[in-house]
């Protein structure tokens, strides 16, 4: 049976949480919302509609929330031609891809950014589906798009792992009851992983493919790690 290794983008093989937080902090800014920039980083990895409840609260004026989604879009745009892959994130991509594993990127994206990613990422080889935002109706924390990404691949639960760098990341992976893998390059505290469900942390893609023999995705796929705190 196949196994799927699943991977967030942003702040996980792309150094694209920051470029976010200033697109977000700008839009927000634009629209006369006063919102720290340490704020907004804590927000990143949720879908549009809900980091701006995350951020404005549930009574802010909903009718402004394309608005919003929109200038962050078009400012986000403008590094599309030069985002930063993560050192070895598409190293780390075909090892897994030719150790049998299924890789599959599930991401907060629209798909208008996906291209963009995995030009900079360079792995298109290794990388068997994606499932975006656009594919369902609720983003991480929820499990759906950690389910619909199994289902793309028909793989179960059970034989899959998820690498991403954010506490949604860790919640979604864990309410799906697949194993996660928290990497700190996004910028988020190891602590905070953990607490989310993460049953092992690494400093980035280089060095989680430096310790791929001894992390989940190198010793097989298992619950006997996995924090099932939702």
């Amino acid at each position: 049976m196949e196994r799927a290794a699943l991977f967030d983008v942003d702040g996980t093989l792309t150094d694209t949480n920051h470029l976010h937080v200033v697109a977000w902090w700008e839009a927000l800014r634009q629209a006369g919302h006063v919102v720290p920039m340490h704020s907004v980083h804590r927000a990143i990895g949720l879908p549009g509609e809900d980091l701006l409840a995350h951020l404005l609260g549930d009574d802010r004026d909903p009718a402004q929330d394309d608005r919003l989604s929109a200038a962050h879009d078009t400012l986000y745009a403008t590094w599309f031609d030069r985002l930063p892959a993560l050192r070895s994130a598409g190293d780390l991509l075909r090892a897994l891809a030719g150790g049998g594993w299924t890789v599959v990127l599930v991401t907060s994206a629209k798909d208008s950014e996906l291209s963009a990613l995995r030009r900079a990422i360079d792995a298109d080889d290794a990388i068997a589906a994606t499932s975006t935002s656009d594919d369902v109706e609720k983003g991480k924390p929820a499990p759906e798009p950690v389910l619909h990404a199994l289902r793309l691949v028909q793989v179960p639960p059970e034989r899959a792992v998820f690498v991403g760098d954010t506490v949604w990341d860790m919640r979604a992976a864990t309410r799906a009851r697949v194993p996660a893998v928290g990497l700190l390059c996004g910028g988020i505290p190891r602590a905070d992983l953990e607490e989310a469900g993460a049953a092992a942390v690494y400093r980035d893609p280089t060095d989680l493919l430096a310790h791929l023999g001894d992390s989940p995705l190198g010793a097989g796929v298992g619950h006997r790690h996995l924090d099932r705190r939702t």
